[in-house]
């Protein structure tokens, strides 16, 4: 049997562009270690469908993070090139992105997540402190500013305006922070995540080496149904496809829904990765089983002539999820 030629992507223009360069090594290993795969490494910044067109495989493996890479422009070029890619399609790239747009699909279920508004330059932040300015589109905490003054929130707004096309202001949970893996479907155990510095910053995500992590942590059965149940629900009507990561924060409330991730980081720091370990899954197996899932997914018609984003009769995800471990839903 012949070897499946993959493309893993990696880099791009996105502040989390190391990170990329990190993940996109790690899948390229784990497919090699997996076997049967001819594996091609391409570290890209931004690119056309003219640029992909040169690159080698039968199969793209985006690995990126960021408004590029993640949100929605690279996935159009895939869309345009025509070969099966890993990951959501434009629609839901765009709307996992989006932190207030997936924020207005957990409103919309009746999901619990903190009030937050869009930043104007000029104008006052309509919330009560203590609250998060953070980008609009950015991942990896990138740009996060916790404000407990107006002092600071004016400081964050100053330091981070002229970095960022986008800012949002949101009410700030104090708790626990929890994480919970979606993989083909499937719930992946949860996360309780413990930094040693203020809050899980980017040097806790990816840099220090003390931050805690605890698998299939302790919570209440209502917290734990709360959080399977939104991460269902979130993953299938936004419309991600293959897997994603939802982050929230619990208090004496329950839990707070914060945003979804629809190409998670996958360094040896990474979540999704830790988790399915915990559930029986070797990272080498995750990476081979979503690519034959994009293979299988072109062979079963799903290739388009052109772009087409989701309908009712259409929809980018591809089935109800259920799950790994033990959670319930309500």
């Amino acid at each position: 049997m012949s070897e499946v030629s993959v493309l893993v992507l990696m880099g791009g223009p996105d502040a989390e562009r190391e990170i990329s360069l990190r993940s996109g090594s790690m899948v390229a290993a784990a497919l090699r270690e997996a076997g049967g795969f001819t594996v091609h490494e391409q570290v890209i910044d931004r690119l056309t469908v003219g640029d992909l067109g040169t690159m080698p495989g039968d199969v793209i493996f985006p690995v990126l993070h960021g408004p590029f890479g993640e949100g929605g422009p690279l996935q159009d070029v895939m869309e345009a090139d025509g070969r099966p890619y890993v990951g959501s399609r434009p629609r839901a790239a765009r709307t996992a992105m989006d932190k207030i747009a997936s924020k207005l699909f957990a409103r919309a279920a009746g999901i619990r997540t903190p009030p937050a508004r869009v930043l104007v330059a000029g104008e006052p932040v309509d919330l009560p402190l203590p609250l998060v300015i953070k980008p609009v589109e950015d991942g990896s905490s990138v740009g996060v500013r916790r404000c407990f003054t107006d002092d600071q929130v004016a400081a964050a707004r100053a330091e981070l305006e002229p970095k960022f096309p986008s800012l949002m202001a949101e009410r700030l949970i104090q708790g626990r922070e929890i994480t919970v893996g979606v993989f083909e479907r499937e719930l992946l155990p949860t996360i309780e995540v413990i930094a040693s510095t203020e809050f899980y910053d980017y040097d806790a995500k990816y840099e220090r080496n003390d931050t805690q992590y605890i698998l299939d942590p302790e919570l209440p059965e209502s917290v734990r149904a709360e959080i399977a149940h939104a991460s269902r629900i979130l993953y299938e009507r936004i419309g991600c496809r293959d897997l994603a990561r939802l982050d929230f924060m619990v208090d004496a409330d329950g839990a707070w829904f914060l945003e979804i991730n629809s190409m998670p980081g996958m360094t040896d720091h990474s979540l999704v990765p830790k988790a399915a370990a915990h559930a029986g899954i070797s990272f080498a197996e995750v990476c081979a089983r979503l690519t034959h899932r994009s293979i299988a997914r072109m062979k079963g018609n799903h290739r388009r002539s052109r772009p087409v984003e989701a309908t009712e009769s259409s929809p980018e995800t591809d089935a109800p999820v259920s799950p790994v471990s033990g959670d319930e839903t309500p």
